[in-house]
Order: structure tokens, then C-alpha cells, then sequence
């Protein structure tokens, strides 16, 4: 069968699908130009390059099967490979679509002017022009043009999130049939794997043949829809059948199997390349689109600005970059040297140098000893035997001011003849004493707080620092989504448990009513949340040596057969018991 891709096909939606995709069509190729591309020996070079291949795609949720699984057998383990390959390529598929949906689905709540913005500014710059000329024309016609842009916005939306509705759907009732097949074929794969094998590709085989129905469903009920667009529903979905060879008779052989596998690995890169083109029609739009209008105004900043530098770069003859960038160097070196350096000086210098370089204050303590003591002597000459050997200089003071009060009557006359003028000059070394007391005082408040003017100095440099290292521990904290740290990172991941229980109960719900198809959508997108549940919390539970219990758990929930209570207990002790999920202590 020829292997080449479809014409109007796109390429896969991400940069990480590119690889398979394209490595698998170029293999295919070369083995269809061989002639001996149905030799065992080129078959069994295909299957080790698909596991070499699938050693190296993370792992995501584990399969339903036994621990011994795969066993020695070269059928087994690709097998393996090929249902590992089914699995993470239809995790991944659901979750480019999920985000997508989730994305249309919130603009869709959003009020008229909002969606109204998203159809003007948020689809790009073509988007814009040619709704611009819509609006003009609405506008001068008289009609109402901000309700014509509110009703194509809300068909735009609307028709995006039903066809990413049911190809979320029709995935999620694949993978749900996939993993309960797995889940109850499991042990009859060890006991009798050379009639489960078969049994199980058969059964691969026509759940792709229920996927294509699925899809021929949508392009079917959506051929006649006005409101398709852009031919979205021109290429229907077609896989290959596996033959009607032995599938329930006798043992299949070795090439059987390798055919069989080949199909399979055929059928899903089929599926990649559908949906890739579908998902790509109906995504949300990249952020180069959304924020076109910022980028363009960036862009048009950045030029504006790199014309005015250029004119003040030497390259023009300015010497004004030369000057600014001086002025900055200064600048820089002297507010390291101010609030840098010098403290951190200062502060050396306090504390290992107090008692050997200590500077020569203000004030000694012999300098006011000397004053107080020449005090005491001009106090003692002015009283003579009027007050007693052993006064105070207070006492002598009284005696010098009620003197210093009456000589004030006849002030010339006391000034001349009297004891005026020794009273005013022991006034004066009163005063003299007293400020050198003051000085010294403060002198000794200064030394005793050196340390704190030394670090006041520092704070500025102290506080720059401090907000790089917050960025810095930020960034490498990664407290974003669900796969960081952080108190950010553990509400998303505990968020995901919610979700998770809640999907548990609407599946237990739409059994007891009876809607089985409803409760296959829901037990898929179940496995869905687990997987990504299980991506996120590896890391934070490897790290507090949770993982083993945690990964338990979180395959029992997977399990059909698990009565809804106790999975239900299981997502109580995820939240309540393991670290990795627990809120921070500051929320506690």
C-alpha cells in the first residue's frame, strides 16, 4: 500500500510530531522501493526502529497490563510499542484539542464588546482589514454593524467549539474502549498470547474502523453546515482493514503479526495527519496572532528608537551615546562605592576593629573633667568661708547666683567695683561645661551607632539585591502551571485532582442512568485527566519520595473496575495525605 501522505494534508500541529511523522513516511517509502520489503529481516529492522523510536517519546499514563508485559517475545514487545504509540499519540491529540476548547469556550462567555474585539484585533492583520471594511460598510449602510460583528462572532466560536466537541468525543470513546480492552485482555495476553495477539490486533483493528465512522458521522452531518468553513470537512478519514486472515482460527505467523502491527503503525500516523489538519482549521489562534497589535506596536517603538539612537551614535558623529554611557559608568561605580563598598567597609570595621581603630571623637572625657575641676576652683575662690569645705557645686552655685542677683541692681557700679563681672565669667564656664557634656554624650551615641549608619548606607544595594534573587528563585522555581514548585504550581495540580473526581462521579452517574455512550466519552477524558495528573505530579513526588504510592493510586482510578467509593477515597488521600499535592503551608 502506498504509504505517501495525503496532498491537502498539513503537516502535524506541533514541532514534537514532526519527527515521527515524517521519519515513519520516509521509512515506509524506502522500504515500498526495496523488493525484498517483505523479508523477515527488514521487518524486524521496522520493529526495532519503532521501539528505538518509542524509548525515546516521554512515557505518559501506563497501560492497563500486567507488570511481566512485555515479555522476551520480539511480537510481544512490539506490541507493546505499538499500543504505548496509540496511547500517547491520542493523549496528546486530546489535549491540543482540549486546550483549544477551552480557549474558544471562554471567549464564547465573554460580553459582546469582547468578542466584538476578538473578531476586529485578535485574528491577525488580514482578519483586520477586511472586518474593518465589513464594519465601514455595515456602518454607512445603516445597519446595525456591532450586532452583525456580535452574531459572526458567536457563529465563529460556536462552530469551532462543537466540532472540537465531537472530535474530543470520538477520541475520548476510543481511548476509553482501547483501555478497557487492554484492562481485560491483560492476563489471557500472558497465558495465551498466541491467540490473544491476534484477538487483540483484530480488536485494534476495529476500534479504528468505529474511530473512521465516528469521523465519517461529522463530515456527514456537517458536509451541508453554512457554517462550515475554509472546506473543513473536504477529506474524510479512510484506514486500512486488517485482512480476514486467522483472526479467530489458528495461530498467526510471524509475518501475519508484522503485518498486522505495520497497519496498525499505518492507521496511526493516518490519524495524526487527519487531525492535525482538523485541530489546525479549528485551534485557538497562536500568540503571534492574538497579540499582533502589541507586537506591531512594539516593533514600531523598537524602530522608532533604534533611528533615534543611530542619530545620537557616533555613527552620525554624536558624541551623545559615548557621554551617556560615561555618565553611566560614573554613576554606577559611585552608587557601588556609596552603598556598596563603603558600608560593607564600615561594617568590617565595627566589627573586627572597634578597639584598634577607633577614631578620636569629638570630645574626651579630660577635657570635661578639666572644666568641671576649673569650675569647682572659681566657685570655691567666689565663696570663700561663706559655705562649707565639703559643698557640692550645686550648693556653691546657689550662693553665686543670689550674689550674681543683687550685684544686678546697680549693675555699672557692681561691673566696676563689685563681684559682677566673676559672677558672669562662672556663668560662662558653667555654660562651657555644660555643652562639652552634651557634645561628649553625643560623641558616645554616635560611636555606639556606627554600625546602624553603616548598614542605613547599605539598604538601597541591599533591596536591589533582594528583588534579583526574588526573580532569580522565580524563574528557577518555575511557579507556573502545574508542573513547578510553587504555590501557583500545587492549586493547578490539586485542580486536577477536582477534576478528576468530578469526572469520576459523572461516569458512575451516566452508568446508573443507563447512558453508556455518554460514560465511555467520560471514562476517556478520566484517563485523560490522569495522564496529565500524571505527567505533573511525577516530578515534585519523585522529589519527597511520594512517587511509588502516588503512581499507584492514580492507576487505580484508572481502573473500571474499582468501585466508585474507593476511588473516591483515593482522591481524598491525594489532596490530604501526599506532600507534592498539598497546599502551602502559608494557605494552611
Amino acid at each position: 500500500m502506498d504509504s505517501q501522505p495525503p496532498a491537502n494534508e498539513s503537516s502535524p500541529s506541533n514541532t514534537g510530531d514532526l519527527v515521527p511523522f515524517y521519519s515513519n513516511y520516509f521509512w515506509n517509502r524506502v522500504a515500498s522501493l526495496i523488493p525484498t520489503s517483505n523479508s523477515i529481516l527488514l521487518r524486524k529492522l521496522s520493529n526495532l526502529y519503532r521501539q528505538a523510536f518509542a524509548k525515546t517519546r516521554r512515557a505518559s499514563f501506563p497501560l492497563p497490563l500486567p507488570s511481566e508485559f512485555p515479555c522476551s517475545s520480539p511480537n510481544f514487545s512490539a506490541v507493546y510499542v505499538v499500543l504505548e504509540e496509540i496511547m500517547a499519540d491520542v493523549l496528546s491529540n486530546l489535549h491540543d484539542i482540549q486546550k483549544s476548547l477551552d480557549f474558544w469556550q471562554s471567549r464564547a462567555e465573554g460580553s459582546n464588546a469582547r468578542r466584538a474585539y476578538f473578531m476586529m484585533f485578535e485574528r491577525g492583520p488580514v482578519a483586520f482589514v477586511n472586518e474593518s471594511r465589513n464594519f465601514v460598510r455595515k456602518t454607512l449602510s445603516e445597519d446595525s454593524a456591532v450586532q452583525h460583528l456580535c452574531q459572526l462572532s458567536s457563529s465563529h466560536m460556536s462552530h469551532r467549539i462543537r466540532v472540537l466537541m465531537e472530535l474530543r468525543s470520538a477520541l475520548a470513546s476510543f481511548l476509553a474502549q482501547l483501555y478497557v480492552e487492554l484492562n481485560k485482555r491483560g492476563e489471557d495476553l500472558l497465558k495465551n498470547p498466541e491467540k490473544s495477539l491476534p484477538s487483540l490486533l483484530a480488536v485494534i483493528n476495529r476500534l479504528f474502523s468505529d474511530l473512521e465512522a465516528s469521523f465519517t458521522h461529522l463530515h456527514a452531518a456537517r458536509e451541508s453546515d453554512s457554517s462550515s468553513i475554509d472546506g473543513s470537512y473536504s477529506m474524510p478519514l479512510v484506514f486500512d482493514r486488517l485482512p480476514e486472515i486467522n483472526e479467530e482460527g489458528s495461530q498467526w505467523t510471524d509475518c501475519e503479526l508484522t503485518d498486522a502491527i505495520n497497519l496498525v503503525h499505518k492507521n496511526l500516523e493516518k490519524l495524526n495527519s487527519y487531525l492535525s489538519v482538523m485541530v489546525g482549521k479549528h485551534r485557538k489562534p497562536r500568540r503571534m496572532t492574538l497579540y499582533w497589535v502589541r507586537y506591531t506596536c512594539g516593533a514600531v517603538g523598537l524602530s522608532v528608537f533604534s533611528i533615534w539612537l543611530l542619530r545620537h551614535s557616533s555613527l552620525m558623529g554624536s558624541p551623545d551615546i559615548d557621554n551617556w554611557i560615561h555618565d553611566a559608568k560614573e554613576a554606577t561605580m559611585s552608587f557601588f562605592s556609596d552603598h556598596v563598598e563603603q558600608p560593607l567597609l564600615a561594617i568590617r570595621d565595627e566589627l573586627f576593629d572597634t578597639f584598634r581603630k577607633r577614631h578620636k571623637g569629638v570630645m574626651e572625657t579630660e577635657e570635661v573633667q578639666l572644666t568641671q575641676d576649673s569650675l569647682h576652683r572659681m566657685l570655691r575662690n567666689f565663696c570663700d568661708e561663706k559655705v562649707p569645705d565639703n559643698a557640692s557645686d550645686q550648693q556653691m552655685l546657689e550662693v553665686v547666683m543670689n550674689r550674681y542677683e543683687k550685684e544686678l541692681v546697680h549693675p555699672i557700679h557692681n561691673l566696676v567695683n563689685g563681684e559682677l563681672a566673676r559672677g558672669l565669667l562662672i556663668q560662662v564656664q558653667k555654660l562651657k561645661l555644660d555643652i562639652e557634656t552634651a557634645m561628649l554624650e553625643l560623641d558616645q551615641i554616635l560611636r555606639a551607632n556606627e554600625i546602624n549608619f553603616a548598614i542605613l548606607a547599605a539598604l538601597p544595594a541591599f533591596f536591589l539585591s533582594l528583588g534579583m534573587l526574588t526573580l532569580i528563585r522565580t524563574w528557577l522555581k518555575q511557579d507556573s502551571r502545574a508542573q513547578g514548585r510553587g504555590r501557583i504550581a500545587r492549586i493547578h495540580r490539586r485542580l486536577l485532582v477536582v477534576e478528576i473526581e468530578k469526572r469520576i462521579m459523572q461516569y458512575q452517574s451516566y452508568i446508573e442512568q443507563g447512558r453508556d455512550k455518554d460514560a465511555e466519552n467520560v471514562f476517556g477524558l478520566l484517563i485523560y485527566s490522569l495522564e496529565r495528573l500524571y505527567r505533573v505530579v511525577e516530578k515534585p513526588a519523585r522529589t519527597s519520595g511520594e512517587w511509588d504510592l502516588v503512581k499507584q493510586d492514580l492507576i487505580e482510578l484508572g481502573m473500571p473496575q474499582q468501585q466508585t467509593s474507593y476511588k473516591l477515597t483515593v482522591t481524598q488521600r491525594l489532596v490530604n495525605v501526599y506532600d507534592c499535592l498539598l497546599p502551602t503551608l502559608k494557605r494552611q
